[in-house]
């Protein structure tokens, strides 16, 4: 009971995802399958590449297999439900099941964020302290970087689910979207939501806001590094070893604002729910490409490991 009405609590919540868009669904479904597939093929094989091959076990490497790890576990967390849902004439999914969907989404989503930061401070140390980056950049302190952003991400997480499981949803329970999102979930509730939008705006700001000025102020130093090299070769070479970084940052953070805050509908339009497919779908797929297709030493490696499975 809510302010004195009897109300009938939701059990399980309709994803519309692309429901109205009946006539490409097969379209939709095929792309899907072949962008998860893919997705999962390459984060998968960069994470076996980077554990087999010695030559690859350094921080920047490390980073990048956990990173892989992180896209795979995000990607699977909305992609395989959609997948099915796009056939189904009744797109359901359980309350437990959308906090579960919802809860390993923001986990994924929040540690990506601070990895990229401790990636950031990796490419700042290897270009701007060549001389002490090995000492720097231990294995103690890469492993508690990376322990630090899944703590992180799992706590801010955690702290959305105990304030979802305070809401009381009583209908309408559709959700204008093909995952569990929070903004639309609170839209739902049929009690006060401000504590939780405080909460969600907080952790926006402290996740998106603090990570990029810290990545920001990261790249300012390593610009400042790479323009004091005299040779053209030198100044390319440094380049070079943060440009896959800095791209994959981008295309992160700007969808992710563009989605967020941009939108005032909180990604329920049509428009929204296929823009938000680029930062659920397409960038988990595009990272390991950007970080392994002008990469001399991941190239090297899968020659090396080609040249093994050929003569064992």
């Amino acid at each position: 009971m809510i302010g004195g009405r009897n109300i009938t609590k939701i059990t399980q919540f309709i994803l519309l995802g692309f429901s109205d868009f009946p006539q490409i669904t097969a379209l939709l479904f095929v792309t899907f399958l072949i962008l998860y597939t893919t997705a999962l093929t390459w984060n998968l094989s960069l994470v076996v590449l980077i554990r087999m091959d010695s030559y690859l076990h350094t921080p920047m490497y490390f980073f990048l297999s956990n990173l892989s790890f992180i896209d795979f576990c995000y990607i699977t967390s909305t992609v395989p439900k959609m997948l099915s849902n796009l056939f189904q004439k009744k797109q359901t999914i359980s309350f437990v099941g959308c906090i579960v969907q919802y809860f390993t989404f923001s986990t994924m989503g929040l540690t990506e964020s601070c990895l990229m930061t401790a990636m950031a401070y990796d490419r700042y140390a290897a270009i701007c302290n060549p001389l002490l980056y090995s000492s720097i950049m231990s294995p103690s302190l890469c492993a508690r970087m990376v322990m630090g952003s899944y703590t992180a991400g799992l706590v801010s997480s955690l702290s959305q689910i105990c304030v979802m499981l305070q809401l009381h949803f009583c209908g309408p329970n559709v959700i204008r979207h093909f995952f569990c999102d929070m903004p639309q979930l609170l839209n739902l509730s049929c009690n006060d939501t401000f504590f939780a939008h405080v909460l969600l705006v907080i952790l926006t700001m402290f996740f998106g806001l603090i990570n990029a000025f810290a990545i920001l102020i990261s790249y300012g130093y390593i610009v400042s590094s790479i323009l004091k090299i005299t040779s053209a070769k030198g100044r390319s070479k440094a380049f070079n070893t943060c440009a896959s970084h800095l791209t994959a940052v981008s295309l992160f953070y700007s969808s992710g604002i563009f989605v967020y805050l941009s939108s005032s509908s909180g990604g329920s339009s049509s428009f929204d729910r296929f823009a938000s497919v680029f930062y659920t779908v397409v960038i988990p797929m595009l990272n390991p490409l950007i970080y392994s297709l002008r990469n001399k030493e991941i190239k090297d490696a899968m020659n090396r490991l080609q040249k093994k499975f050929i003569c064992s």
